[in-house]
């Protein structure tokens, strides 16, 4: 075995404390702010280590680094405020936020409404590292941007069937979670492990200081473009309509549908890829049990949540009428919210479309309800209303 493939095994996940200090230790940092990250991230921590979560050593080690990644979010964005207190004043108005069932086409329409010019989003090392978004000529010469793209072409050299299913780089626009896990609340963790007591908690849990957070993150990443509009995606907003709406009362929100059914055997099939050997017990039907759980109570708390609120600030997107036509799809988004479709707009749009069109066909993603012991009835049912 390699030194590279052992250093990514761990005897166990350690403590909520051990895994404080390894975050200090990586960043040189200790001031954590208010705090609001503790509470979760402790309960979630003993939870990974619980007979449930069943983590291999493989499983310690990416567990371990997830909420470590947290915690080091939160010390580097501290310090950033810190920097740039001049962040606090930044204006975020109507900003376009992408959400839905996974796999229901957010990645692809959310990469259509970033390629206008007065659009931004949150790049995959901004995620990971909030600061001031530099200029993208200076991006390459940043030794924390080169370590992340050398990891990700590594990960995808090592994983190629995972690049049919969600490709990743350091420059792509990414989802908005791990702004959210900077106060310990995130599906992310419950869709990567058994961890029903975390899970519970969570359910308990008011998501606004969630989204104060992730407000002041985006004040910080768009310092330095305070003219353009932020769009940007993550499944799990479906689960806290209300804790956004208090935060960007002005969202505009873009719903995706696809068929429930297509939807939880496709996410049950990421998960099972993302942590395959990682656990005993974090496969087959309890992926499917715990997707099932995790997907039908998002869907449900957002249409539960929707009807308060200003129906003009909502456009709903069918899958296929994104597949068919997905330049016509972005236009109606505009039509729908007001916003300007300039030439410059319709050309880069149109830029990306025919990038998508001839990038390489992705390898082929294959998956099925039996492999994680559901049924289309059992998923109809959770989903019905």
């Amino acid at each position: 075995m390699s030194d590279n493939v052992m250093t990514r095994e761990r005897a166990d996940v350690g403590s909520y404390e051990d895994i404080v200090a390894a975050a200090v230790r990586t960043t040189g940092l200790s001031d954590f702010g208010a705090g609001l990250h503790e509470e979760g991230l402790r309960v979630l921590t003993e939870d990974l280590a619980s007979p449930e979560a069943g983590l291999t050593p493989r499983g310690n080690y990416f567990q371990r680094s997830e909420v470590k990644s947290a915690l080091v979010g939160v010390l580097l964005t501290q310090a950033q405020f810190a920097a740039h207190p001049g962040h606090a004043d930044v204006p975020i108005e109507r900003p376009v936020f992408l959400m839905g069932l996974p796999r229901t086409g957010t990645t692809a329409l959310h990469r259509y409404l970033h390629a206008d010019p007065m659009a931004q989003g949150l790049e995959m090392w901004l995620t990971q590292y909030p600061q001031p978004r530099p200029p993208r000529s200076t991006w390459e010469a940043d030794p924390i941007f080169s370590a992340m793209q050398s990891g990700f072409a590594a990960h995808h050299g090592e994983n190629p069937e995972f690049m049919g299913i969600h490709y990743m780089d350091a420059t792509t626009v990414e989802e908005c979670w791990r702004l959210l896990r900077q106060t310990g609340k995130s599906s992310s963790y419950e869709a990567l492990a058994n961890v029903p007591r975390y899970s519970a908690w969570l359910q308990q849990q008011d998501w606004t200081d969630a989204y104060a957070r992730h407000k002041e993150n985006l004040q910080l990443v768009g310092l330095n473009d305070q003219e353009k509009r932020w769009v940007l995606k993550n499944p799990s907003h479906l689960t806290a309509l209300d804790a956004l709406m208090a935060v960007y009362p002005d969202a505009l929100i873009v719903y995706t549908h696809r068929d429930p059914v297509t939807c939880i055997a496709s996410s049950c099939s990421l998960s099972a890829e993302t942590t395959a050997g990682h656990s005993t017990t974090y496969v087959g039907e309890v992926i499917g049990r715990t997707q099932l759980d995790l997907w039908s109570r998002a869907y449900h708390a957002f249409h539960d949540a929707r009807p308060k609120y200003d129906q003009s600030q909502f456009v709903d997107v069918a899958f296929q009428d994104l597949v068919s036509d997905p330049v016509a799809v972005t236009r109606r988004v505009y039509d729908r919210f007001g916003l300007d479709w300039t030439p410059e707009v319709q050309a880069a749009i149109e830029e990306i479309d025919r990038e998508a069109k001839e990038g390489k066909a992705a390898p082929s993603h294959r998956y099925s309800l039996d492999d994680y012991g559901l049924t289309e009835a059992q998923v109809r049912e959770a989903f019905d209303r």
